[in-house]
């Protein structure tokens, strides 16, 4: 084999690597369809687009997949967790790339920051509610809701944001950004074949653009929700928000037997979802302890 077909191959790898080290979630055989249309979606009690809220619970919630996850398999568990407390909640597919089913949150931030926008438009319509509260697993909790919140006018529209192992800081990927920076064109062969995996990493522009400003905009709160196990945002802490509004939890100082890494805390998380309802409920919060997670 030759030096160029060696080295081509090596290239390819390391993209397929860098996409499944940021990969925050898996595929399902019931995934949702990729345009989340309403009503579409396969789900158990969320995306009742005939919901109204209560006078306990007056903010619907939006759920935010993370990269290559989709509106059904991040949320199996939490969403069924939130409608059985009262809640309407709703799940949305964004940041599609042609030719590819089932793996969701690919496409450039920017443009899937749309599709959130106008997702939320449609939940308050449908909703009749003024405002809404986005929960979000990894890019679904960081980079996306927050360049909403500050480029689209999002803040006007949302009274939380709740993240959940959120990459908003720039992560690096347990080293992987070290090859990608160390490979002349590795960034922008990422960048070209998985846009928000390049947008993630450490140093890009999209990082450096989101966060130029602070992490927070008035009006907004802000709890994120941490392992610190996580092997894909890494270090763990870069997920903290900082700023007025704001307020971090690492489960494993709730539970020393948590031992969730990053899909896990995101998707079947007991003790982290103890903690989403107490965010969204601070008003009738209770203590999450390890016996949460049999909640």
């Amino acid at each position: 084999m030759s030096v160029r077909n060696r080295s081509l191959r090596m290239l390819a790898g390391t993209v397929s690597a860098l996409a499944l080290v940021l990969s925050f979630g898996s595929t399902s055989a019931s995934a949702a369809p990729a345009d989340g249309v309403a009503g579409k979606t396969v789900t158990s009690g969320w995306n009742d687009w005939s919901c109204k809220p209560s006078a306990e619970h007056p903010r619907p919630v939006v759920l935010v997949h993370g990269t290559t996850e989709n509106s059904w398999d991040n949320w199996f568990v939490l969403a069924p967790y939130l409608v059985k407390r009262g809640y309407c909640v709703y799940s949305l597919d964004y940041g599609q790339l042609p030719g590819v089913p089932f793996f969701n949150g690919l496409g450039p931030i920017e443009k899937s920051a749309e599709q959130l926008s106008a997702f939320v438009d449609k939940v308050q319509q449908s909703a009749g509610a003024r405002k809404v509260d986005l929960v979000g697993h990894s890019q679904g909790g960081g980079a996306l809701p927050r360049y909403y919140l500050q480029f689209l006018g999002g803040a006007a529209k949302v009274d939380q944001l709740v993240g959940i192992a959120p990459s908003q800081h720039g992560t690096t990927a347990s080293g992987l950004n070290r090859l990608v920076d160390g490979v002349p064109g590795l960034r922008k062969l990422v960048g070209k074949a998985v846009p928000a995996a390049e947008q993630q990493l450490a140093g890009s522009e999209f990082m450096k653009k989101l966060n130029a400003n602070g992490d927070t905009v008035p009006g907004v709160k802000y709890t994120g929700i941490v392992t610190k196990y996580d092997e894909v945002v890494t270090p763990y802490k870069t997920q903290f928000f900082s700023g007025p509004n704001t307020r971090n939890v690492v489960v494993q100082d709730l539970c020393k037997l948590d031992v969730s890494m990053h899909l896990g805390v995101g998707t079947i998380d007991k003790i982290a979802f103890h903690e989403v309802a107490n965010a969204l409920d601070p008003a009738h919060a209770t203590p999450t302890t390890c016996a949460s997670a049999l909640s």
